[in-house]
């Protein structure tokens, strides 16, 4: 994945006190009920997992000081990936630091000061004093661009290989030369005070990202199969409007299957444990009808609606395991399970997860509108509950209607005990539903995220965090004009050549100007056409 910059929003923890004339700070729990105050560098270093909520790997990260009556409070935090080239690291520091300091100034405080970690593990035949030094100009980097911006670097420490050194501080008592060694984690009085104040550090980001990347093992390309499979068959369907809704319907069924299935299996110990569970209890086919039904808008947001209470953890257990069956060619049809795994987590407060996700998200499909939303919305520090309404007002819109052709495609799932008699009793379902719906000559047309809700109905979630609709006008023209460009080139937004025989999207495009999945993208196979 590239580098990308994230903000932890708008919490705000800490103090400053005097050490050798630098400032060095202290933390305070989030409700500012429990104070620390950390009197040395290896204890502002120790502060950096707990202001972050995971251990940094190869990262810059920036914390904003507030200034408070002479005393400093952290505020917003910002990381981005060290750049491998050098030449890359000016703009790198440029991006960083007018990220944050705007950022902050969006919420109303402006950064009285920085600090600037830098962090990364020795290569083979290096130390970490070497780390230190060859890092050197990064870190020179960063205190001219914060400069530049009026909110000063008040220390820059460099975290390599167990021990820090201090850009900053050159005095030979508390910042000896050959580095000062970092405790074990989880040691220190700060350590005690942040799991007293229910503040967790969750790992590295290498380990969270882990979880919802593609599995390269050999049951990928019996997974790419089943996808080749499901696709020819479920692919025409949902670009026919006659057979679109009961495709949502049918996919949500199997989804409710498999959430029953993960909530009755045994628990587990350890996130690796508990994955490979989770992966043992999805079938092939049934991943596939999966992740090809939440191509569809409106599937995805029926799907959405699952983000609290008993729902959201075996929902958000589903879309990571979803995320990691989009393997080979599929790879962009991550994009809607991962939008939803970082939905249902900053849904259920977990901001850390949920940025990951929809970054993720975006790297699959940078066109994606829900997830590029989402992950503006989740980085501002925004509250969540103004999508979570949109979502429940729809559910009970639904509810409310009563679809007995949902009913019916859930006890054809329930009722089958494989995925392949599954299929065949939905199919006769969906036939006897059709007849039915053609005798009262009733339809039901599926709304774009784009079209302004009628009187009386319910907008979409992405309606919900839009921005004006000027603004939403000009992204609408930039994304026609992104997929008529891809029509033509052959070559998708993130700049990956579609694999031979994969159909363009120009039967969906028109669908997609509103954002994004209004349509659904096609599997190998499928031929260009409208639909």
């Amino acid at each position: 994945m590239t580098n990308h910059g994230e903000t932890t929003g708008s919490f705000e923890n800490g103090d400053m006190a005097r050490h050798a004339g630098i400032e060095h700070h202290a933390f305070a729990g989030p409700a500012d009920t429990h104070h620390v105050t950390l009197r040395t560098p290896a204890e502002l270093a120790d502060a950096l997992p707990y202001l972050l909520g995971y251990r940094p790997e190869d990262s810059i990260v920036l914390a904003a000081l507030h200034d408070q009556g002479g005393r400093g409070r952290f505020g917003g935090r910002a990381r981005l990936g060290i750049p491998a080239a050098p030449d890359d690291w000016a703009s790198a520091a440029r991006q960083l630091a007018h990220g944050l300091v705007t950022g902050s100034e969006r919420r109303g405080r402006r950064p009285a000061q920085m600090v600037a970690y830098l962090c990364q593990e020795p290569g083979q035949g290096e130390s970490g004093r070497q780390v230190m030094e060859r890092l050197r100009p990064l870190a020179q980097h960063i205190r001219v661009e914060c400069g530049l911006l009026d909110a000063p670097v008040v220390e820059a420490l460099c975290v390599s290989g167990g021990r820090l050194w201090s850009y900053c501080c050159t005095g030979e008592a508390c910042c000896p030369a050959e580095g000062i060694a970092m405790g074990l984690p989880g040691t220190s009085v700060l350590a005690a005070a942040a799991t007293y104040a229910g503040l967790q550090v969750r790992g590295t980001l290498r380990e969270l990202r882990a979880r919802l990347l593609p599995r390269e093992t050999a049951a990928a390309l019996d997974q790419e199969a089943a996808l080749d499979c499901a696709g020819r068959k479920l692919v025409p369907r949902i670009l026919d409007d006659t057979s679109r809704a009961q495709v949502a319907e049918e996919t949500m069924a199997l989804a409710r299957q498999v959430m029953r299935r993960y909530v009755e299996a045994p628990a587990v110990s350890g996130t690796l444990m508990a994955d490979a569970r989770d992966d043992e209890l999805l079938e092939h086919t049934e991943a596939a009808v999966l992740i090809l039904g939440l191509q569809d808008r409106t599937t995805r947001d029926w799907a959405a609606a699952w983000m609290e209470g008993d729902e959201a953890g075996p929902a958000l257990r589903l879309w990571r395991a979803l995320a990691r069956r989009c393997v080979g060619s599929y790879g962009e049809h991550a994009a809607a399970p991962l939008t939803l795994a970082g939905w249902v987590a900053w849904s259920a407060g977990d901001e850390l997860e949920a940025r990951e996700a929809l970054a993720m998200a975006l790297g699959a499909d940078s066109e994606y509108l829900f997830a590029r939303l989402l992950h503006q919305a989740c980085n501002e520090g925004l509250d969540p509950e103004s999508v979570r309404r949109c979502l429940r007002a729809e559910r009970l819109e639904r509810e409310r209607r009563g679809r007995p052709a949902f009913e019916q495609a859930e006890r054809a799932v329930e009722q089958a005990e494989r995925p392949v008699e599954a299929e065949q009793a939905i199919e006769a379902g969906r036939r006897a539903e059709t007849d039915a719906l053609a005798s009262d000559g009733t339809t039901e047309p599926v709304a774009d995220d784009a079209a302004a809700p009628a009187s009386g109905s319910v907008a979409s979630p992405a309606t919900a965090l839009a921005p004006t609709s000027a603004e939403g006008s000009r992204r609408r023209r930039r994304a026609r004009r992104a997929g008529a460009a891809e029509d033509r080139s052959g070559t998708t937004a993130s700049g990956h050549t579609r694999p031979p025989g994969t159909g363009t999207r120009k039967a969906v495009g028109r669908r997609r100007a509103a954002g994004d999945a209004g349509g659904v993208r096609l599997g190998r196979g499928d031929t260009e056409g409208e639909a």
